[in-house]
Order: structure tokens, then C-alpha cells, then sequence
């Protein structure tokens, strides 16, 4: 017997309010701070575009944006697949056009990644990051530059242990609700979150921390 359409309706939006919360995806992924603003870069798309057309991701080349960002400092660039949009700090040109290049196949290589991987979460320099600079062009990139671009401390005061593999993740902030392990969830639960690989905050709280993560529902057995 089908079913009224509103009552499917119903039945899907109470099955997302039954599904976990927590994220297995470690470390979180860069959020946006306001509007996406900069100035367009329109030679530096235009060579993005031609990596990208032997990759056949159309949807992908007709939404990218590449933006210069005068109010980037440390950062060489910075990816945000949500909008398809990547952000370099015009510092980058102090250092040549290939270093230019460099940055912007990696950063590029972030939303390939993410594009191919759909709704999935994924590593933010995990495999799937590496196939794609190596589509694009870019072997052996690493996942951080060494430019002597103007560095600010910053403490990792928050520490958080995996009770199956002791992996050990530090961070400036805690997290706002249970996260589990990356790895561990990969590998024996599918990609899924599995409360089994929670991760634990081994440091004392710390002011203005507000209430601990709810715990979060057991996975099945």
C-alpha cells in the first residue's frame, strides 16, 4: 500500500532526527568568517578550469570562483567546497608565479576532492585529496606550506584520545558535540560514526567551556 505523501514526509524528517548527530570527520572542516569577499582572479581561474576540464567535473568548473583575499596573513589558501570558491592571499605573488600555481592546484584539489566525494565526509588531505592533486598535476604536495608568511601562536590547549587506538587529536577549541575517530570509524564501521571510537577529552576544562558533549546514542552491537 503507498503511502500519503505527507506522511512519508513525516517519516523521513523523524528518521533524521533518530540518526547520531556526532561527526566521525576529524579534524572539522574550514568554516567561512562572514561573506566570502575578495577580489576575482580571473587568469588564475582560467588555469584552474584547464586542469580541470580532462577530469569531466562540469558541474564544478561552471561554479568555481578564485578570489584574492587582501585580509589573509599566515594562511597561503583556503578551500570551501560548499561554494566551490577558493580564497589566495595575494602575498603568494612576493613569491613567484609558481608558488601561485602551487597553492591554487592544492587548494583546487580540496574541491575535487569533496566534489567527487558527494555528501561524504573525507579527510581534508586524506587519500581522496592526494588522487586529485595528482589529477591535477601536483605529486608529492604536502599539506602545509613553509612560506615565510607572518605566523601567529596559537595554543592547542584541548586534547582528546581515542579509547581503541589512542590517537591523539589537539585543539585550540572543544569540540561542541561528540566526534569519534576518523580512522577507526573507517575501518570497522564503514565510514560511519560508531560511539565505540569516541573521543575523550583528557585536559581539564577550561573557562567558558560551557557544558560537556551530550553522550551520544550506542551503536548497534
Amino acid at each position: 500500500m503507498k503511502l500519503p505523501s505527507s506522511f512519508s514526509k513525516r517519516l523521513k524528517r523523524l528518521r533524521r532526527l533518530l540518526t547520531p548527530q556526532d561527526q566521525a570527520v576529524l579534524p572539522e572542516p574550514a568554516k567561512p568568517q562572514g561573506s566570502l569577499r575578495g577580489t576575482p582572479a580571473p587568469e588564475l581561474l582560467e588555469l584552474a578550469l584547464q586542469r580541470l576540464a580532462p577530469l569531466a567535473l562540469s558541474a564544478l568548473e561552471q561554479s568555481l570562483k578564485v578570489l584574492w583575499n587582501p585580509r589573509m596573513r599566515s594562511t597561503a589558501g583556503l578551500a570551501y567546497p560548499h561554494v566551490n570558491c577558493i580564497l589566495l592571499n595575494p602575498r603568494l605573488r612576493e613569491f613567484g608565479s609558481g608558488e601561485v600555481e602551487r597553492t591554487l592546484l592544492h587548494e583546487l584539489a580540496h574541491l575535487v576532492a569533496q566534489h567527487r566525494a558527494g555528501r561524504r565526509r573525507i579527510a581534508p588531505h586524506g587519500e581522496e585529496w592526494q588522487r586529485a592533486c595528482r589529477d591535477l598535476g601536483l605529486a608529492n604536495e604536502s599539506r602545509c606550506h613553509d612560506l615565510p608568511l607572518p605566523r601567529r601562536s596559537v595554543a592547542r590547549n584541548y586534547l582528546y584520545i581515542c579509547p581503541h587506538c589512542s590517537l591523539r587529536i589537539e585543539r585550540t577549541r572543544p569540540f561542541r558535540r561528540a566526534a569519534a575517530c576518523l580512522p577507526c570509524c573507517r575501518k570497522f564501521a564503514a565510514g560511519q560514526y560508531d560511539a565505540r571510537f569516541k573521543l575523550s577529552r583528557v585536559t581539564p576544562a577550561q573557562p567558558g567551556d560551557g557544558p560537556p558533549p551530550s553522550p551520544s546514542p550506542s551503536a548497534p552491537a
